[in-house]
């Protein structure tokens, strides 16, 4: 694909400033492709997967159009509808850092599960409107929101809107606009209920097709390890102390398995937290600023919760389960690899039969997914030394150390300690002493029941005298099993300091 700046396209100077702002310089395709097109005026169908930029290619020219005075200064003008609270929540952020240099444009977001108050006070002066099919119509039959002004509808991620039966909700929404506007549809997919719409409700669409292929293989190297059904949990933690990433998003297919999930990694030290389809909007709206601001290193999430993450620097992207189709697949790991970075995708296959299943998946999207073995625990040890290590050079880099502990040194150089033992205590009493967590176990519906029936095994081993011969052989399969290990004592040339970004807790 040919590179292609922005400056490169016809844009107005506030957008111009606001891009620059926002740190872009290089248009995606699916940029570069569309927003020409859209400012012409013309209907366009979309077929994007998520993370390539959207809500720049159709935001950009809808803010152009925005009449911010006269008589339609204070009517909705653009409508974006979104299958998710968190897309709307982000779209409208997305549009608003775009206007920040234009006067007069006022977009809201409006969503369930947040008070209805506030979002009328700030629709009777918004000119752009972005929120989930439901809340549309709630506003429309209050009379809250009239869409007879609108000149631009917008429907993105209109595969999943569908899939989530809001079909009726939309046709309701674009009947009751007027005839003479842009109607701009995105979608990953284009199911005949997808055609149907168009054909319906769009005039003679231009269409934009970015190869999912880009989307997805140039910038993410993707791997899987195949382990026991019964080790997955304890494999993922493995992962995640050894790749120790400041971000990452961990797919389930269920909710009851995320919350399962969740529970475990932070049992074991993982700072992990969770986000499906259940939770109330405070909760999910809690969760993901925690992920955006670092606090929060794992997200645990459902496919469709998932659709509202809009983070462009996720290291890692790790299938706990194995996507229920292809298009999830693919939309799972357009989360990592964005904005011109790279990012890994790893998935983990309980067994053959699901690396089988694995196969038929990346046969279909035609990439190639790595197999790999489980790291030892040496291998561990010696990347956790290596970041630590990195870390302490960052600090010392920065040259930032408050003043205080300059004089602490100094106070203990003339107490007779040498740098070198003020230095390893330092060290010592930041990272802290390596906790043997317990290993994770499997997060499953049968649980309690596979545990208790481990227990009466485990006694009547003992009873019989192969206890020892049991254990034994558990610890030599461990590895092969892909499950984790328990932690041993690092050799003696590889100095014992645990990682402490999120995985490990640190304690002095």
């Amino acid at each position: 694909m040919k590179e292609t700046l922005f400056s490169d396209l016809t844009l107005t100077e506030p957008i111009r400033r606001a891009i620059a702002d926002m740190g872009f310089h290089n248009a995606t395709e699916i940029q570069f492709q569309s927003i020409p097109v859209l400012q012409s005026g013309r209907d366009v169908i979309g077929r994007s997967q998520t993370g390539t930029g959207k809500t720049l290619a159709f935001g950009i020219p809808a803010l152009e159009r925005i009449q911010t005075e006269g008589e339609l200064a204070d009517k909705a003008q653009v409508l974006i509808l979104c299958p998710t609270r968190e897309l709307a929540a982000q779209a409208c952020e997305e549009i608003q850092k775009l206007s920040k240099y234009m006067q007069g444009v006022r977009a809201v977001a409006i969503y369930g599960g947040a008070p209805m108050q506030p979002q009328i006070q700030k629709l009777k002066r918004a000119n752009i409107v972005i929120g989930t099919p439901g809340r549309v119509m709630d506003h429309m039959r209050r009379r809250t929101l009239k869409l007879d002004a609108v000149s631009t509808v917008v429907l993105d991620e209109a595969d999943e809107m569908l899939s989530m039966g809001f079909r009726g909700d939309i046709e309701t929404i674009l009947n009751d606009m007027p005839q003479q506007r842009q109607t701009v549809l995105f979608s990953a997919t284009m199911p005949d209920e997808i055609l149907a719409l168009t054909r319906k409700y769009q005039k003679d669409p231009v269409t934009v097709q970015i190869n999912p292929r880009t989307v997805t293989v140039n910038t993410i190297r993707q791997e899987f390890y195949e382990v026991a059904p019964s080790g997955k949990a304890e494999a993922l933690g493995t992962l995640l102390q050894f790749h120790a990433p400041s971000r990452a998003i961990v797919f389930c297919n269920t909710k009851r398995t995320v919350d399962a999930l969740c529970k475990e990694l932070n049992r074991c030290g993982v700072s992990a937290q969770g986000l499906h389809g259940d939770m109330e909007q405070p909760q999910r709206t809690k969760v993901m600023n925690g992920f955006k601001s670092g606090s929060t290193a794992v997200l645990v999430a459902t496919d469709v919760a998932a659709r509202g993450i809009d983070v462009n620097d996720i290291e890692y992207v790790f299938n706990y389960d194995i996507p229920q189709d292809t298009e999830y697949y693919v939309h799972r790991i357009g989360r990592t690899g964005r904005a011109g970075k790279s990012g890994t995708a790893i998935t983990l296959c309980g067994g053959r039969r699901q690396t089988i299943q694995l196969m038929s998946v990346a046969k279909s999207v035609k990439t190639y997914i790595k197999p790999m073995e489980m790291p030892s625990e040496e291998e561990i040890l010696k990347r956790q030394y290596a970041v630590n290590l990195e870390k302490m050079r960052d600090l010392i880099d920065k040259q930032n150390t408050p003043e205080l502990f300059t004089h602490m040194v100094s106070d203990l150089e003339q107490m007779g300690y040498s740098t070198k033992q003020i230095a390893a205590a330092a060290l010592f009493a930041h990272f802290g002493e390596k906790r043997q967590k317990p290993m994770l176990s499997e997060p499953e519906e049968k649980l309690s029941r596979a545990r208790h029936g481990r227990k009466k095994q485990g006694a009547k081993n003992s009873r019989s005298g192969a206890k020892s011969n049991h254990v034994s052989q558990s610890k030599q399969s461990a590895n092969r099993r892909g499950k984790a290990i328990r932690p041993t004592p690092p050799p003696d040339n590889l100095p014992e300091i645990s990682y402490v970004g999120g995985y490990t807790h640190s304690h002095s």
